[in-house]
């Protein structure tokens, strides 16, 4: 297995595809109710990160080069970014995005989860906020999800929960460094 960000693989452009793939196979909604919806909610969840924040995609691929796995991730703090305006629950976090800053997003192909694919990626994402002097990540999830243990085992911790949509979301974050 290896991890790289999309835009050191070469013809990274030509994974677009597969992550695509991975997006829709591992979403919340999987029925949309018209090709119009399905855009908007790939666009919301997956086209901003690859639009403004390519630096921080992460991929991982098997050692025969199949994509298995990737993580969105943004270094800047979602409450002073007016592209993350549309999600209504970071206002009820905004008092942990301070000392929580970057997010993440991670996907990975059904038969590949429970194989270290999750926890390599975010290891990649800390390494590079960890760089960028952050003091601290975080993951936003539902809480009925079954990532919060996953998320736990990778040293996140619920700070706080809100609804949003109808359904209660939680915010996990993960110290980088001691302030």
């Amino acid at each position: 297995m290896r991890v790289a960000r999309l835009i050191d693989e070469t013809n990274w452009k030509s994974l677009l595809p597969m992550v695509e793939n991975i997006f829709f196979a591992t979403s919340r909604v999987q029925i949309f109710a018209d090709e119009q919806t399905r855009n908007s909610f790939k666009a919301q969840w997956l086209d901003r990160y690859l639009n403004d924040y390519i630096d921080s995609f992460f991929t991982v691929r098997t050692d025969d080069g199949v994509l298995i796995g990737y993580l969105a991730g943004c270094l800047e703090n979602p409450m002073l970014n007016p592209l993350f305006n549309d999600l209504g629950y970071y206002k009820a976090f905004a008092p942990y995005c301070g000392p929580y800053p970057c997010h993440l997003h991670v996907n990975v192909a059904a038969d590949y989860r429970n194989h270290g694919v999750g926890t390599a990626l975010i290891e990649a994402f800390a390494t590079q906020a960890s760089s960028a002097q952050a003091p601290g990540m975080h993951i936003v999830t539902n809480e009925a999800a079954r990532n919060i243990r996953f998320y736990e085992r990778n040293n996140f911790r619920i700070l706080s929960t809100t609804y949003s949509d109808g359904a209660q979301v939680v915010f996990m974050g993960r110290q980088l460094r001691q302030e």
